[in-house]
């Protein structure tokens, strides 16, 4: 059985938190931010990016990178985001990058011999031009474009991003 003054601490308590809840509504229905949405889109028909979704699968480039903001949950691999992809690299180049023997000597790769970027030269050419195409649509909305290029520099150099 409870006690006079316990009763009135928790009610007291009670009171207090419905207040702080209703304080809290309030502060947050006057806020007049607008959520822009997600910063990363895709310039090719939704055909032709479910085909490519099917090729990132099937290469498990997913294994290592993300995109639309989702990594595997196996994902171990400090590797870069693709989202964006297409603000930093063109399809040409984008192509002789996943049609390279050696990726590395292209980008060079901090990470373990294991973890590095592996050749996709022998995959048939109509993957890596489809990977090429779809990972160059990969854009980056105006607003959020310094951002990524601050956090892909970080990850790729380790070093500071400075403007």
């Amino acid at each position: 059985m409870m006690k006079k003054g316990e009763k009135w601490v928790f009610i007291g308590l009670g009171i207090f938190a419905v207040v702080v809840m209703a304080v809290k509504g309030f502060m947050i229905s006057q806020d007049d931010e607008v959520d822009p949405g997600i910063p990363f889109y895709t310039t090719v028909s939704p055909e032709f990016a479910k085909k490519a979704s099917v090729l990132y699968r099937k290469y498990n480039c997913r294994d290592c990178h993300s995109l639309w903001g989702i990594r595997s949950i196996m994902q171990a691999v400090p590797a870069p985001s693709l989202d964006g992809m297409g603000e930093f690299r063109d399809e040409a180049w984008l192509y002789d990058y996943l049609s390279a023997k050696n990726p590395q000597s292209i980008i060079p790769s901090r990470l373990k011999r294991k973890y590095q970027m592996p050749s996709f030269a022998e995959i048939p050419e109509a993957d890596r031009r489809m990977l090429a195409e779809y990972f160059s649509s990969l854009k980056i909305e105006d607003w959020y474009l310094e951002e990524a290029t601050k956090t892909r520099y970080e990850k790729l150099t380790g070093k500071e991003y400075v403007k």
